[in-house]
């Protein structure tokens, strides 16, 4: 089993628009709602892959019963959320048919009192003993420790529980003392994150700071990896117009699954980098175009840019 983690759950809504423009109206076409935040993505993405996958985080009031009531309709995907006392953020989304460029909106999430976070963290504990990989996603709602993750990821260490870590800023930099297993920011987070404007210094500095491993998304540009054993870059063979904003969560539930599997790099960027690409064609995270993806699979290109680096 899977067990993704998302603190900070949200309904997620996603509007389409002909083209973008700011201080004006806009006329709405489709509209989606539904369960999200970064773990639910992540999980929903595996469940559809044939995946056993664990649900876990925090909801709260009549916005987090809606975000229940749609993971019910998830096949495969067993829901442990954890009830807090605030309400549940919601986030928008507005994709722009013109140039398939998203623009996000994101609320704080509810306030977590010490109690909620002790009892999520029991929780956490006998959950992880079940799993084979956690993935930890996303931003933290106001009132968790800034080490959160740090404290999850070390307790899945002492169960012998791998660890997939996507999220940025003071949470991201407070993890690595931790030693996560793979970490998976995109190209602008690692820049806040180490300074660097080079995206292989970005990640060997992540490195030496106690990451494993690090995973740099680019967007149409493909995945960049620092790994024990070397530095590989993954690209696709064409860019997708669409909704780019689950894509991340795709790659994270490859590199989940290529965990799981004990895969080696390779394999597990291609399979990365055809799943973020078959995410892009669908109008809502969480999904994945099952033609592309199968196209892509066979058609990523992999390059080894040098050897193994000291760490």
């Amino acid at each position: 089993m899977i067990l993704t983690v998302t603190l900070n759950a949200a309904l997620d809504v996603t509007y389409g628009v002909d083209s973008l423009r700011p201080r004006t109206s806009h006329r709405v076409g489709a509209v989606h709602r539904r369960a999200g935040g970064k773990g639910v993505n992540v999980a929903r993405v595996l469940a559809g892959e044939g995946r056993a996958v664990t649900v876990t985080g925090l909801v709260g009031g009549p916005t987090g019963a809606l975000i229940r009531e749609d993971l019910r309709g998830v096949p495969g995907l067993r829901d442990e959320l954890v009830p807090v006392s605030g309400e549940s953020r919601q986030t928008v989304t507005v994709v722009s048919g013109d140039d398939g460029d998203a623009t996000v909106f994101n609320e704080r999430g509810p306030q977590v009192g010490p109690a909620e976070w002790r009892a999520f963290t029991d929780r956490f504990a006998e959950l992880v003993r079940e799993s084979s990989v956690v993935a930890l996603c996303g931003s933290l709602p106001p009132g968790l420790p800034s080490d959160a993750y740090a404290r999850l990821i070390s307790r899945a260490a002492r169960s012998g529980v791998p660890s997939v870590l996507d999220t940025s800023g003071a949470p991201l930099l407070d993890a690595l003392d931790a030693r996560p297993d793979v970490v998976k920011p995109n190209a602008a987070e690692l820049a806040a994150a180490t300074g660097c404007d080079d995206a292989v210094a970005g990640a060997e500095r992540l490195r030496a700071l106690g990451a494993r491993a690090v995973v740099v998304s680019s967007g149409p540009g493909g995945l960049l990896a620092v790994t024990p054993d070397g530095r590989r870059r993954a690209v696709p063979p064409e860019r997708l117009a669409g909704n780019p904003t689950g894509a991340g969560d795709a790659c994270v539930a490859a590199l989940a699954a290529g965990l799981a599997d004990g895969a080696p790099w390779g394999d597990v960027l291609r399979e990365a980098v055809a799943l973020s690409a078959a995410a892009v064609a669908c109008p809502a995270a969480g999904d994945v175009d099952s033609a592309a993806y199968e196209r892509f699979r066979t058609t990523v290109t992999v390059e080894d840019l040098h050897a193994p680096q000291p760490h």
